[in-house]
């Protein structure tokens, strides 16, 4: 089967049991997870690029970058089901049930495992005579998972994916990176100083434009509103939250004639009405995780992390760790 892909081309793609993950339930199920949360509050260059960035083409962009870098065939398909445990709406769900982590965002981590193992993922893998137990253990995969603010095949994979739609950033520019990236002895590093510096920036400016800015604060606490409240009215169940988003939605729509408030949350969570960010005068306070990257460049024959040879990023690291705080009061 050829793939096309946003951001590593096109890919020829034989393996039975990759076909197979593809292809079921649970992973096409991620074509309906919006990758962003709710795409209102960011504007995309088209409709078809934001209805192409979900969950899915994330899952198997995962699976490329692995493959693209001679990733073995175990690390690719624990990279193609590593997001499969999300919930509607991606992370908006840790504010929704008041579980997880608002701060790092650990919800779908916490029930991956369980998840998986009620999928029809366990027995796809024991067809193809793969360990289950191996793909769900991410110590064995270094590559596709490592902890802030190290590089890993996840944040490399969703950092060009998001800047490609939010923040214009061309296929030139992706290439560049891709370029300029090496995969050696279970490590990600640049090939040069520059490159891991731009990486860095990069991946600075989409966390505070994005990932941790003030309109994700608010699609956060909107969407969450919006939810707690439906599920309060029991016009959504709790597991109407493991569908996709557009189910939710429409499944909520059926009661906009008779509940006001209902549609003015939605008008809420669609970016429709104003909002303010002032300590001094708000309704409510909306945390976000915050991250950063401080990526490994060859120099000399070793390996040096940009903050190493760039010590003012020890600072920008400190300060992009800390959860950011939002102090929010809409109009209406």
């Amino acid at each position: 089967m050829k793939h096309q892909d946003r951001v590593y081309g096109e890919f020829e793609i034989t393996e039975p049991v990759i076909l197979e993950l593809m292809s079921s339930q649970v992973l096409q199920r991620l074509k309906g997870i919006d990758q962003s949360g709710y795409n209102p509050f960011w504007i995309s260059k088209s409709e078809a690029d934001r209805l192409k960035h979900n969950r899915f083409s994330h899952s198997v962009g995962v699976c490329l970058l692995l493959r693209k870098y001679g990733a073995p065939l175990e690390e690719q398909i624990a990279g193609l089901v590593h997001d499969v445990s999300h919930t509607a709406f991606s992370h908006c769900t840790e504010y929704v049930l008041n579980i997880g982590n608002e701060e790092k965002q650990t919800y779908q981590d916490d029930i991956f495992e369980q998840f998986v193992r009620d999928s029809e993922i366990p027995d796809i893998l024991k067809k193809y005579d793969f360990d289950l137990d191996y793909i769900l253990n991410d110590e064995n995969f270094p590559l596709k998972e490592k902890n802030l603010p190290d590089l890993c095949a996840d944040r490399i994979d969703y950092v060009l994916r998001d800047a490609m739609v939010f923040d214009g950033l061309g296929q030139a520019g992706a290439t560049y990176f891709l370029d300029n990236l090496v995969a050696e002895n279970n490590i990600w590093f640049f090939k040069t100083f520059e490159s891991a510096k731009k990486y860095a920036e990069l991946f600075r400016k989409m966390n505070d434009f994005f990932y941790a800015g003030l309109p994700s604060a608010t699609m956060f606490y909107a969407v969450s509103d919006f939810l707690k409240y439906a599920l309060e009215k029991k016009y959504l169940s709790e597991e109407d939250l493991k569908r996709e988003d557009d189910f939710v939605i429409d499944k909520t729509k059926e009661h906009f004639d008779e509940d006001e408030k209902l549609r003015l949350l939605f008008d809420r969570m669609n970016n429709k009405v104003a909002i303010r960010n002032n300590p001094q005068d708000y309704e409510f306070e909306s945390v976000c995780k915050s991250r950063v990257v401080d990526p490994l460049f060859m120099k000399g024959g070793k390996l040096l992390k940009l903050s190493d040879a760039f010590p003012e990023w020890r600072k920008v690291i400190e300060e992009e760790m800390r959860p950011k705080k939002y102090f929010l009061k809409f109009e209406t």
